[in-house]
């Protein structure tokens, strides 16, 4: 059996105020920096002449001065910490120098001090200005991550997945109209997803998106990934997890309400069994939903239904049977779709 559960996720946004003392730190290096870049000690300058950066603004002003001073782009840093046996994602460092997230977790404050000994920065002088943990134990959460919960629950696969991205989860941008197309091969197994995605920017800057795809048979890994709207930027496929991350750009900024289209199409090596459904989830409600099923001529199914529901995992309701057509294809329209998880099943005769 397998299943397919999508996301889109924007940008995290910066977190909440850290510590005051932050301001001050990143002043001092900001200076050490730029003397460290010109060779020439740093200027004494006074308070007045200079305004501190927001204690939210330290971390991502002093890494980005950092990386800068020493050339070295964010795929090479990348690289650098995977060699340490320390694995952060490009997108995940781009995140932390434009202020949109920060490390918190065990694993990524150790990053932190290896990102000091790769950029020649003093013990400290980058874990120093992140500000105090939060709290253990979940706290209030975005609204982003808020809604996301409402349909995934706790502990999802998808939060999993996106670790520390979670919690600022699709702030930038909501989708309005979604067209998936599934593909099944001769065995009944999934072969091809297509997905077609309208998003809207909810504030002006958003540049990205990202996508999780899930799949219940670990046999069932992505073989290609085809953009043929936006750009790849990443792709992971988490293979404990059986779900592939997807960053793709948009090619430009959008302004506040623009839109842009992405489209990807991932082909999909066999499971072991054939797929049994196809599941679409949604954290906020879309304008309009299309999805297809294409069955091969060879492997159809003996019935076919539409169904909702509230929460991954939760029992199916609002079922209704739904017709083949002569293409050997099924599908669904839905608009006004609220929040929760659209699925179609179908059913293959054993012949026993």
């Amino acid at each position: 059996m397998s299943s397919r559960m999508e996301a889109s996720v924007g940008l995290p946004d910066a977190e909440g105020a850290r510590s005051a003392s932050g301001a001050t730190n990143a002043r001092d290096l900001r200076k050490a920096l730029k003397a460290g870049a010109a060779g020439t000690p740093p200027h004494d300058e006074s308070s007045a002449a200079e305004t501190p950066l927001p204690a939210s603004d330290a971390f991502p002003a002093a890494l980005r001065e950092a990386l800068g001073r020493r050339g070295l782009s964010l795929e090479r840093v990348s690289e650098r910490l995977r060699a340490r046996g320390i694995g952060v994602s490009q997108a995940t460092l781009s995140s932390w120098q434009r202020g949109r997230s920060q490390p918190e977790r065990a694993r990524s404050l150790r990053a932190v001090e290896v990102l000091e000994e790769i950029l020649d920065l003093p013990g400290g002088a980058l874990r120093s200005l992140l500000g105090p943990r939060r709290p253990r134990g979940r706290v209030a959460p975005a609204r982003g991550e808020g809604a996301a919960l409402q349909v995934l629950g706790e502990d999802s696969v998808v939060e999993k997945a996106l670790g520390e991205r979670f919690r600022h989860f699709n702030q930038e941008t909501g989708s309005l109209l979604i067209h998936d197309v599934v593909t099944l091969g001769a065995s009944g197994t999934l072969s091809n997803l297509t997905t077609t995605n309208v998003l809207r920017a909810n504030r002006a800057g958003a540049d990205r998106a990202l996508f999780v795809l899930s799949f219940d048979d670990e046999q069932a890994e992505p073989l290609d990934i085809r953009v043929t709207s936006g750009r790849l930027g990443e792709a992971t496929y988490l293979k404990g997890l059986k779900s592939l991350v997807l960053e793709i750009h948009f090619g430009r900024e959008l302004a506040k309400l623009d839109t842009t289209v992405v489209s990807y199409a991932v082909d999909v090596s066999p499971s072991r069994e054939p797929a049994t459904h196809y599941e679409r989830w949604s954290r906020a409600n879309l304008h309009e939903y299309l999805q297809q099923v294409f069955f091969h001529p060879d492997a159809l199914p003996s019935g076919c239904r539409r169904y909702f529901r509230d929460q991954v995992g939760s029992p199916p309701r609002a079922q209704r049977r739904i017709s083949m057509n002569d293409s050997h294809s099924t599908h669904v329209l839905a608009s006004r779709c609220k929040p929760g998880v659209h699925g179609v099943a179908w059913d293959f005769d054993t012949g026993e």
